[in-house]
């Protein structure tokens, strides 16, 4: 029975080091951009940069003699949407497991301490501050408003209790170009405004249609997104508004020029089109995807023209 028993206590271990072979290796460097969410940090990164470019273009400061000024900005803004989102990795720890799509992060698996999370999340958030002090006073409290209507607003309060969730959650989304900006010229030119509101109206419509791609999780976990609450058809019909409203917004940046302004229609109207052409395929999930890719490509392409346009 001994022979036997340690036989199969070998094959047991052999069988648990195949299983560990499979699993990919996670590293303190891989936790960490999980926790602070990179992907969110790096595209908000180029909405920063855009705005900071814009003021620094228009206001004729030029960007090779204000270096500092473009470093300060990035580095600043960067830390606090880190914190920020670190932050939220904390709160959300007991929904996240309930859903595919967050049950792997880091405050999930235990891999990290959840105070140690909150320490870091606020050791960045102030490190960020710091960083936007050396820009302008504009810029440190646009970057304040913008941690609390994330933190607060969204996911302490209106996530879990309201369908308007979303677009409560919009404002921080749309406060990093306004950063950017502020960081170059504090007192904000009105294409800084369009800018915030490209990005704010732009959300509804990208997180609807995640959402509905994710309908299930987000039922699971308790979260009143729109699909869930009042289903695929009216959020499909709030997804056209929403990307109908960002129609005349270009018109408002006439300073970019007629190229600007031709893309950007073209922009915008081939959502709308993407939208009823994915329509033949009489499936709720392909539609929310093909708009959910097509939202993506959307705001990238947007906004890098608006830095090219004024090199040309």
């Amino acid at each position: 029975m001994s022979n036997s028993r340690a036989l199969s206590d070998a094959a047991i271990e052999d069988s648990e080091r195949s299983l560990q072979k499979d699993i990919p290796e996670t590293t303190v460097w891989k936790d960490f951009l999980a926790l602070i969410k990179i992907g969110i940090v790096n595209s908000n990164l180029i909405t920063t940069f855009t705005g900071l470019w814009l003021a620094l273009h228009f206001s004729g400061k030029g960007f090779f003699n204000n270096l500092d000024l473009v470093l300060f900005t990035i580095i600043g803004s960067s830390l606090i949407i880190a914190g920020s989102c670190s932050l939220n990795n904390y709160i959300d720890r007991d929904i996240d497991p309930l859903m595919e799509r967050t049950k792997g992060r880091p405050t999930v698996t235990g891999k990290v301490n959840p105070g140690k999370v909150a320490i870091l999340s606020f050791l960045l958030l102030g490190l960020g501050t710091a960083f936007l002090m050396f820009t302008t006073k504009a810029a440190v409290v646009i970057g304040l408003i913008g941690v609390f209507s994330y933190v607060v607003l969204y996911t302490m309060w209106t996530k879990r209790r309201f369908v308007s969730n979303t677009i409560v959650g919009s404002i921080s989304g749309a406060v990093p170009p306004l950063i950017g900006w502020a960081a170059a010229d504090g007192n904000l030119d009105p294409m800084a405004w369009v800018l915030f509101a490209i990005v704010f109206i732009w959300q509804p419509p990208h997180f609807y249609a995640l959402a509905m791609r994710r309908v299930e999780e987000y039922r699971a976990a308790g979260v009143p997104m729109l699909p869930v609450v009042k289903g695929f058809k009216t959020t499909k019909r709030h997804i056209y508004i929403w990307v109908a409203a960002l129609l005349p917004l270009p018109f408002l940046m006439p300073s970019l020029g007629l190229p600007f302004l031709i893309l950007a229609t073209v922009l915008n109207v081939g959502w709308l089109l993407t939208g009823l052409y994915a329509r033949k395929f009489k499936d709720d999930i392909k539609w929310a995807t093909l708009m959910f890719v097509y939202s993506l490509q959307y705001l990238t392409i947007m906004f890098v023209a608006m830095v090219i346009i004024t090199l040309i």
